[in-house]
């Protein structure tokens, strides 16, 4: 049997599982213009509704089950959680087995609302369409930016939640500052000046310690993408995602010439030591401690994360200067546009429609200032004091209880939540908000975003990764660069590339 039959009989019985366990449910759809159930409005006499979710962490260790800010929040919404956290290094196995079997949480993470398993059980009616329920919810409409409700909607349907982020600051080059001046070098603003550094950065000891020790990029690569290692492909390419528009018509990356300079590149950095020699088993977690140990002088981050960088690296790096983490504003005239949103959070068709209202008034309540400020300040007394008026925040005891992985769950809409935080000191906020304002002369958004090809359902995933499997080989030097230039040469000639190419091109002029 086939592998693309093997997915297809995969998502056929994702589809039925759920779908029994909705009919099982006991539930219809038929009240959606129902006003919200008795007693929602004196939620603090019903007893708490317990919620189960599953989400991903970023912290060392998640928050615990008994975390005082939890507490805080189940205390708000009139909730009990059982919040499932699964690490982000292997999340997406976690999920996959749980959509294989059909046993989901009531809340689950959903971090590409596109993938085709999730899109093509939604179409089925695995998941709630959300649509019909939100004016019932004010906040979730004002706190969340129509363009985020817009961009992840599936045939006019809302299948889920989606995460807010702003458009512009997403993950590009971040370097250390104070290595830079140590080798004398300047902020570069072309793929040559960045090579260079990257250079420098491995080769000049750029922490003058007198050692062999440090590297120029810390990065790694995904199964079916690049990565961390993803932003050298489009400064390359100057494209966001897996096309381009060239002409009006939407081009595969894959065929794009820049796209070989790119993997020429890498394949050079490699071997002249600047990214990780086992850049291809990383994890995202190796790589951030790469970075936090003060062993690599660049990575990809948003300034927003750059708090847990700065406490790691304080604590090895005599009077480290927060500023000397510098969010690179563009490289060849590019960085990528984020979409708008991060993900959303869906609801299974097994859970009942009484239900489904209530997990909505939670997030509705969640998104609220005085519940959500819980995840930027914690708990005073324990995550924060207030001295003259001003809260001054312990961020130690932040990261140590893992307070900010509840944005994985619940985020409200902030053009600068991912460059500027309110722990970071007065000229670094002032910093990554300029340079954020910069970016957006330069910034590269993924055209491909939300449109559907019925061909890319099942080949697409097949195709990345064999796209990645070559690309690994190469830039290891197990292949030659010729071998790219054999397979785009085939790939232009294979009738299913052929046809996902044609659906995608229909889908992007018809919107």
């Amino acid at each position: 049997m086939g592998k693309c039959n093997k997915k297809f009989i995969l998502v056929l019985t994702l589809i039925m599982s759920l779908l029994l366990s909705a009919c099982n449910s006991g539930e219809s759809t038929s009240s959606t213009n129902e006003s919200k159930n008795e007693g929602e409005g004196d939620s603090k006499s019903e007893e708490p509704t317990e919620i189960r979710i599953m989400s991903h962490f970023f912290n060392p260790t998640p928050p615990s089950d008994d975390s005082e800010v939890k507490q805080e929040i189940e205390k708000a919404t009139n909730t009990k959680l059982n919040i499932e956290w699964v690490s982000a290094n292997n999340y997406a196995d976690k999920l996959n087995v749980m959509l294989a079997s059909g046993d989901l949480p009531d809340l689950v993470l959903i971090p590409d609302p596109f993938h085709p398993v999730f899109r093509k059980a939604a179409e089925q009616g695995a998941f709630w369409d959300v649509s019909p329920f939100i004016d019932e919810y004010p906040n979730l409409k004002s706190k969340i930016d129509q363009i985020a409700w817009d961009l992840t909607t599936i045939n006019g349907a809302n299948y889920g939640i989606p995460r807010p982020r702003p458009s512009e600051g997403d993950t590009f080059f971040v370097l250390r500052k104070d290595w830079l001046e140590n080798v004398g070098l300047d902020i570069p603003t072309t793929s040559d000046e960045l090579y260079e550094v990257m250079k420098a950065f491995t080769h000049n000891d750029p922490d003058q310690n007198g050692k062999d020790d440090t590297i120029g990029f810390a990065g790694q690569i995904n199964p079916t993408d690049m990565g961390s290692l993803g932003n050298f492909e489009g400064i390359f390419t100057g494209a966001n995602g897996e096309w381009k528009e060239v002409d009006g018509e939407l081009v595969y990356t894959a065929l794009l010439p820049e796209m070989k300079e790119s993997l020429e590149f890498l394949t050079k950095a490699y071997n002249d030591g600047l990214i990780p020699a086992d850049f291809a088993s990383l994890q995202v977690s190796q790589v951030k401690e790469m970075f936090q140990g003060s062993k690599a002088g660049m990575m990809s981050e948003k300034s927003g994360a750059f708090q847990e960088n700065y406490d790691a690296l304080s604590k090895i790096v005599p009077d480290f200067d927060f500023l000397n983490l510098y969010p690179l504003t563009h490289i060849n005239n590019y960085n990528p546009k984020g979409p708008g949103f991060s993900g959303m959070n869906a609801i299974p068709k097994s859970v009942p429609e009484e239900k489904v209202k209530k997990i909505l008034a939670m997030m509705d309540r969640w998104v609220q200032d005085d519940v959500f400020n819980l995840h930027k300040q914690g708990i005073e007394g324990i995550h924060h004091k207030v001295e003259n008026g001003e809260v001054v925040i312990d961020t130690e005891k932040m990261v140590q209880d893992a307070v900010a992985d509840f944005n994985q769950i619940v985020y409200v809409s902030d053009p600068y939540a991912s460059t500027v935080k309110p722990t970071f000191p007065e000229e670094a906020q002032k910093l990554y908000a300029e340079i954020q304002d910069e970016r957006v002369n330069t910034s590269v958004a993924n055209v491909s975003l939300g449109l559907y090809s019925e061909t890319a359902q099942t080949y697409l995933p097949e195709l990345q990764k064999k796209t990645m499997d070559l690309k690994t080989k190469i830039i290891l030097g197990r292949e030659s660069i010729d071998a790219w230039d054999d397979y785009v040469e085939n790939l232009q000639k294979d009738q299913n590339f052929i046809e996902m190419t044609e659906e995608m091109n229909e889908a992007y002029k018809a919107r």
